[in-house]
């Protein structure tokens, strides 16, 4: 059995770096591809991106047009009825219940439930939003849906 000490990448996956700037017999001596004087044949020298050479760029020349809604969108964490089934008979199942059971986590403005899988669980399900399939199918098992 090949142990750690054993392990080499495989053939023709590897190259060797060019060495530039060793002689002229090398093809790539003297200014090492970088071509003759300019800011691009020095060293650091480089523009960030957007940088037109003190002419005003693209992005200021542009007007700015629109609204964006982002920063107040609701952001819901999503989950399944399949997932619900952990859950005993007649639990009233919450935001809260789920972030303990690790089905959501992170940051969330508030919980929709989907309507993926099947559910065998007669249960109370509490949360922000249900799509229709998920409400039907809490109900088909007996449940209550309930919108906070």
């Amino acid at each position: 059995m090949a142990g750690l000490h054993d392990l080499k990448p495989s053939p023709g996956s590897r190259r060797r770096p060019r060495r530039v700037g060793r002689g002229i017999g090398s093809g790539h001596g003297k200014t090492a591809g970088r071509g003759h004087k300019g800011q691009k044949a020095r060293s650091g020298g480089t523009v960030r991106p957007g940088f037109e050479g003190g002419q005003t760029p693209l992005q200021r020349r542009l007007p700015k047009r629109g609204f964006t809604n982002a920063p107040f969108k609701r952001v819901l964490a999503e989950v399944n009825v399949e997932a619900l089934n952990r859950f005993d008979d007649d639990t009233e199942v919450t935001p809260d219940l789920l972030r303990e059971h690790g089905l959501v986590k992170g940051r969330w403005d508030g919980v929709k439930v989907l309507g993926r899988g099947e559910l065998s669980r007669r249960l109370v399900v509490r949360a922000d939003a249900f799509s229709r399939s998920a409400v039907e199918k809490i109900q088909a098992a007996g449940g209550r849906a309930e919108v906070i």
